[in-house]
């Protein structure tokens, strides 16, 4: 089969279509060259929709952060606060440390 048969046939008239090529080459560049690419805007996309989730993940926090200070500004919940995060107490306390048996590691000698 030559050339001229193949320019014969229907399907090799429609893609040689000078109009088609141009057009098929500029989708390809738009799709995957261009500077706003198909491609750069799905990452774009994803990267928004990654952004929101924090969003609503820092407002929580900020949230049970603003519940927290409020809790910190009469001074027995501070003083609670001392004494659970930084292990604090006052000068005439003492501590005393219990173990229950059941959390205390057992020695293979035993």
């Amino acid at each position: 089969m030559g050339f001229k048969a193949l320019r014969q046939k229907k399907w090799f008239k429609i893609l040689s279509n000078k109009y088609l090529l141009i057009f098929i080459i500029f989708l390809i560049w738009m799709f995957f060259f261009d500077g706003s690419s198909w491609l750069l805007h799905r990452e774009l996309d994803q990267e928004i929709d990654k952004l929101q989730g924090n969003i609503e993940h820092f407002k929580k926090s900020i949230k049970n952060d603003t519940v927290q200070k409020n809790m910190l500004l009469d001074s027995a919940g501070l003083e609670r606060f001392a004494r659970e995060e930084y292990l604090m107490k006052k000068n005439t306390e003492e501590i005393y440390i219990i173990e229950y048996e059941d959390s205390i590691a057992k020695n293979e000698k035993d």
